[in-house]
């Protein structure tokens, strides 16, 4: 009798569970009238483990826990019941923080935008970027301009999210349904911040805060049984990540989650604090260099920096603004996501990419950025570095296009994730499955996958020959210095060799 309760029982849940799946496929299709985009390829399947954890189920001793067993089966039936009459809503909702005096640059609440994902034990914060402000004067400037970027006041209340946010799994094949979470960047401090609004400065910097303050309120929604917590971010976000991740692991363990995993996702915020092309005074966010920014806005904002890179660099912690620096003293697990020619970095070393074809020690500068990166990021266990000419990548509905020798984003942050999971059990890595993917090809662009590049005055696409003659490269010069026919150079940089 009762093997025949146990074979009854399985064959019910999984009866349960492919109409979970149609359930599923139906109301993701019922989204938009117009044609569906075509599925991701059945490679992948696979890899979408993430799927089954929408209704955990525990086989382990059914035999001598009956009861339990089936209660599971009852509260799966429940789950879908609801599926048929519903419509699936996609987009994340506005919450504001329980703690009213952690606020924007303003003064107005802070917040976050959450969609639920019920079921799914993984979680993905993500930190806005939008460069920043560091004196009174460029503060009033910017409060003027993007207001948005410091006050909460004209928020909406949903917002819909791409790339690593999407919950449509041909958009975002292995993340697609976590527990996602969009934190507004309204600080303007890099999200570095500890500061309440004065007097003096005019205006609060809680970046670093907002962060703690959102993961505490988080652990009431779900959190508290997470089972990996992603921190990612773009830009002024990607370096918030690096600046934050190993104090979100540090909140959680002091709070007595100890079992959740806290990792960093850095996409675009491993700047270098080299020297500029041309020397400007430092009167606002784009004239000033990269390093003359943080050493002003670091005492503006009451900056607070990770306690090991603090200790390494005391009375100069400025530096651990900066990734190749603060990346040896985080203990959490980071992927590093860098354009090689990020378009940020290069706005504040002044090189201007605008209208004229580039001088030749403008061209120069623009290659040896790309060599000192790499040299940089040499020593970063899970990186993806195409030689693009880019800002941001993970919330761009085309990160999925981008491949490194081969491999794509989404593939390889799940091959990291199945590193650090067999990492834990002991287990070899997966082969085939590569973490730490960097172009070599030395130009801007060269890599066939990267983005659409569009002329700034005619808004017409070009391609990569195009691009680099626009840019004052110069084919017979540098077919003549390697050695070889220009024609086969031009070949080459078709096919992005």
């Amino acid at each position: 009798m009762t093997a025949f309760r146990v074979l009854t029982s399985s064959v019910l849940m999984l009866v349960l569970m492919q109409s979970g799946v149609r359930c599923a496929r139906r109301f993701r299709g019922s989204r938009n009238p117009q044609p569906r985009r075509s599925p991701p390829p059945p490679t992948h399947r696979a890899d979408r483990g993430e799927a089954t954890e929408s209704f955990p189920l525990d086989f382990t001793a059914v035999e001598e826990n009956m009861d339990n067993f089936m209660t599971q089966v009852k509260n799966l039936a429940q789950s879908l019941y609801p599926c048929s009459a519903q419509k699936l809503d996609y987009d994340m909702k506005l919450h504001f923080l329980n703690n009213t005096s952690v606020t924007c640059n303003d003064g107005s609440p802070a917040g976050y935008y959450l969609k639920e994902s019920r079921g799914s034990r993984r979680w993905l914060i993500f930190l806005e970027g939008g460069w920043y402000c560091f004196n009174k004067e460029n503060c009033d400037s910017r409060y003027e301009t993007m207001r948005r970027l410091m006050s909460s006041s004209k928020w909406p209340q949903t917002k819909t999210g791409t790339g690593i946010l999407s919950p449509l799994p041909e958009e975002n094949p292995h993340w697609w349904n976590a527990n996602m979470v969009f934190i507004p960047y309204c600080s303007s401090d890099v999200w570095s911040g500890a500061s309440p609004k004065t007097e003096q400065s005019g205006y609060a910097f809680m970046g670093s805060l907002i962060i703690q303050e959102v993961v505490k309120d988080l652990l009431s929604k779900g959190l508290e049984n997470a089972k990996v917590l992603l921190l990612a971010g773009s830009s002024a976000g990607g370096t918030g990540v690096l600046l934050n991740v190993d104090r979100v692991a540090e909140l959680l363990e002091g709070l007595g989650h100890t079992s959740i995993q806290v990792r960093g996702l850095a996409d675009s915020g491993w700047f270098l604090d080299n020297k500029q092309y041309h020397f400007t005074d430092c009167v606002d966010t784009v004239s000033c260099s990269p390093t003359e920014i943080i050493k002003r806005g670091i005492t503006y904002w009451g900056s607070v920096v990770p306690e090991r890179c603090r200790k390494s660099y005391e009375g100069e912690e400025w530096n651990c603004f900066f990734g190749y620096r603060v990346f040896s003293s985080i203990k959490s697990p980071v992927f590093v996501v860098q354009w090689l020619f990020d378009e940020a970095q290069l706005t504040v070393d002044n090189i201007q990419l605008t209208g004229q074809p580039m001088q030749e020690g403008q061209w120069r500068y623009i290659q040896n950025l790309g060599i000192e990166l790499r040299k940089t990021l040499n020593n970063v266990p899970a990186m993806f570095a195409p030689a693009c000419l880019s800002h941001e990548v993970i919330t761009r509905t085309y990160w999925i296009d981008i491949q490194v020798k081969g491999t794509s984003l989404p593939r390889a942050l799940h091959c990291w994730d199945r590193s650090l999971q067999d990492h834990r059990n002991n287990k070899a890595p997966p082969k085939g499955c590569p973490v730490h993917l960097i172009d070599s090809c030395p130009w801007p662009h060269c890599n066939p996958t990267c983005p659409t590049i569009r002329d700034q005055f005619t808004g017409q696409e070009m391609n990569v020959i195009q691009f680099l003659m626009h840019m004052g490269f110069d084919v017979q010069k540098m077919a003549q210095q390697q050695g070889m026919d220009p024609s086969k150079l031009l070949g080459m940089l078709s096919s992005g060799s």
